[in-house]
């Protein structure tokens, strides 16, 4: 003896308030964790300007980590998005060179930190910017800041050092354009 089983109709007049109140009530959670990631974790941001090419590009679109710096240090090298100290209304996206306490001489666009040459393989011949800038001390708490195309960057040879108060996220992942999908280095 065989038994027959009907599969019941996906959507009767009965059932759809109940289906209506189950997708809401998804599409709620879903906005809520939406907000929390963007609010806390990670905000998508569009790179404005060629001050960081070659490792962003003008247009590109990324994933700043909002929280990761509550739970470790910035270090030299991280590329950090921070709100412009003469104009707190306006955010920024450069790479950190030195820390507290570093002393930073650029000579013949060569930047020397604690003495010491840097590599900067992302920074490519033709970005270079040949000037020299005097040597000068990182005040506590603060960052020196440069971008990768030195020869176009608007950064702390300009306004100087950047508080950590400044400072909001630290740039992880490129998502747009496809072919820069990634991380960030």
């Amino acid at each position: 003896m065989s038994e027959l089983i009907k599969p019941e109709p996906v959507s009767t007049p009965s059932s759809r308030p109940a289906l209506l109140t189950v997708w809401l009530r998804d599409l709620v959670i879903s906005l809520a964790i939406s907000c929390f990631i963007i609010v806390f974790l990670y905000q998508p941001v569009k790179v404005e300007g060629t001050s960081m090419m070659p490792s962003l590009d003008d247009q590109e679109r990324i994933f700043v980590n909002k929280f990761v710096y509550r739970i470790e240090p910035i270090e030299r090298g991280d590329i950090v998005v921070f709100r412009y100290p003469r104009d707190i209304s306006k955010s920024f996206i450069k790479r950190v060179i030195a820390v507290g306490g570093d002393r930073v001489r650029i000579a013949a666009g060569q930047v020397y930190v604690n003495g010491r040459a840097l590599e900067e393989d992302y920074v490519p011949r033709e970005y270079a910017d040949l000037r020299s800038y005097q040597e000068i001390v990182v005040p506590p708490n603060s960052y020196y800041v440069l971008g990768d195309h030195r020869s176009l960057s608007n950064d702390s040879r300009d306004f100087g050092s950047v508080n950590v108060g400044f400072i909001y996220g630290k740039a992880v992942f490129g998502y747009w354009p496809v072919d820069k999908l990634g991380r960030l280095h």
